[in-house]
């Protein structure tokens, strides 16, 4: 019987939509504490096809170059040196239009909870024509609630729950991992126009910064009404928070927001001018 030689099959390639949306992502470590956990985050992404990599205030002066970091890195020298360095998350994030937090433990007041493949497939769809951010907190302490609730959703890894305590570079590799697999399976790619959930253009979408200056404008107002207590706010604006996140806030809808905050503070003014 003649033997038949089996061909290895051809590894699956990214389209140039998938190879874009995952050199645009961000994977950003907000006050990262052992420079190797940075530079092995690095070698986890380049082994994923990502590139971009952020430190928000890194608590080492010279993480970029610290030995360890070099070390771990093995062969991720390029990305960890390409690194951006930023003194806020709110920096990191600028221009970000779909933002997800990782964390261990739960929250009073997330934005929705997903696992990292749906974040991966909802991220594949911003990431088409915006931006994304993945956000992992400080090895110790983790992400502050602030900064979970900056987020449009929380990332929660079903570890084993009886030791469930992964590495920095370890989580990174994860989601990396499921964000790659979901951009390499979906064939051609995303349509030229993708919409999310209700027909939502993703162009259309609001940045991060719009929408956290579209929260301090409706503080703002809400001070002006005396509806809110500067020194006792409770917990008004993280509830607005978890509110709008459960949505996909347009550009246009932030806009109009802005328009009642700026009509609430000018009555309110008049008023006292009265």
């Amino acid at each position: 019987m003649q033997q038949q030689n089996h061909q290895p099959t051809d590894p699956i390639e990214p389209t140039s939509d998938s190879v874009c949306a995952l050199t645009s992502t961000r994977f950003v470590l907000v006050e990262p504490s052992h420079p190797g956990n940075v530079g092995a985050a690095a070698r986890a992404l380049k082994t994923m096809g990502l590139r971009r990599l952020i430190l928000v205030k890194p608590q080492h002066p010279n993480v970029l170059t610290h030995p360890d970091a070099l070390a771990l890195a093995s062969g991720a020298q390029d990305v960890l040196a390409a690194a951006q360095i930023t003194d806020s998350l709110e920096t990191a994030l600028s221009g970000v239009q779909w933002s997800v937090a990782l964390s261990a433990r739960p929250r009073g007041y997330s934005p929705p909870i997903l696992t990292p493949r749906s974040a991966a497939q909802q991220a594949r769809l911003v990431a088409a024509q915006g931006e994304v951010a993945y956000i992992f907190g400080n090895e110790r302490a983790g992400l502050s609630n602030a900064d979970v609730e900056r987020c449009n959703a929380l990332v929660h890894i079903p570890a084993n729950p009886v030791y469930s305590s992964l590495n920095l570079a370890q989580a990174v590799q994860v989601l990396a991992y499921e964000l790659r697999m979901t951009l390499l399976n979906e064939g051609d790619g995303p349509p030229h126009t993708p919409t999310l959930a209700h027909g939502l253009s993703v162009s259309a979408l609001a940045t991060s910064d719009e929408v956290e200056r579209m929260f301090a404008h409706l503080q703002s107002a809400f001070i002006a009404l005396d509806f809110l207590h500067p020194a006792q706010p409770k917990k008004l604006m993280s509830r607005l928070r978890r509110l709008f996140a459960r949505t996909a806030l347009e550009r246009e809808e932030v806009n109009i927001m802005r328009g009642i905050a700026k009509r609430i503070i000018w009555q309110a003014k008049s008023r006292d001018l009265e």
